[in-house]
């Protein structure tokens, strides 16, 4: 990897700016995107990550290295029922959400996120199921992206940093560990 991002923190005025849109996507901003998910990739490395002092990520906003343009990008591997690794990776510009659903879905542990070293604890609720219009970097054209679960989770969670929205502005300050009806806990 040829150039580490220096991650804004949460205490930036810069984090909290809404971000504008890519407009026209050049292939300086594609490869920006790709060397976001390289670092996301390199972050999920631990012999790399404890050289480097990095903390493990699966999702990267440009507002987090401080460019605030509607750019993000999620990496990780999960694994399926019947054993297989699923790769996710989008690299999407101008990401909008354009259909979600009414389920509600959290992290039983909480979220964290790259920009934020203090512990906020609580449950963030968000949609199960998402659908996300962007231009795919990877693949170089528009994209519908459908979403659900997790992944739905951490495309919010980065699609919130282009609003400025920090995932704790969401947690509820009097009753952090809410319970919603219905929600699914993951």
């Amino acid at each position: 990897m040829d150039k580490m991002f220096k991650i804004v923190k949460d205490n930036a005025k810069s984090i909290r700016e809404k971000s504008v849109d890519v407009d026209p996507i050049t292939p300086e901003i594609i490869d920006l995107a790709n060397k976001m998910a390289d670092y996301l990739k390199h972050t999920q490395d631990e012999k790399y990550r404890e050289k480097h002092h990095l903390r493990e990520g699966v999702g990267l906003a440009a507002p987090q290295i401080g460019k605030n343009i509607k750019v993000i990008v999620v990496y990780y591997e999960e694994q399926n029922e019947d054993g297989s690794i699923r790769v996710i990776d989008h690299r999407l510009i101008n990401p909008r959400i354009i259909s979600e659903s009414v389920k509600q879905v959290y992290l039983s542990g909480g979220e964290g996120c790259l920009s934020v070293d203090g512990e906020h604890e609580g449950y963030v609720y968000r949609n199960y199921k998402i659908l996300v219009k962007a231009f795919d970097a990877k693949a170089q054209k528009e994209v519908v992206v459908t979403a659900r679960g997790y992944e739905a989770i951490v495309l919010q969670h980065e699609i919130d940093h282009l609003n400025g929205i920090l995932f704790y502005d969401r947690i509820d300050k009097a009753n952090p560990f809410k319970q919603i009806e219905g929600a699914e806990r993951l």
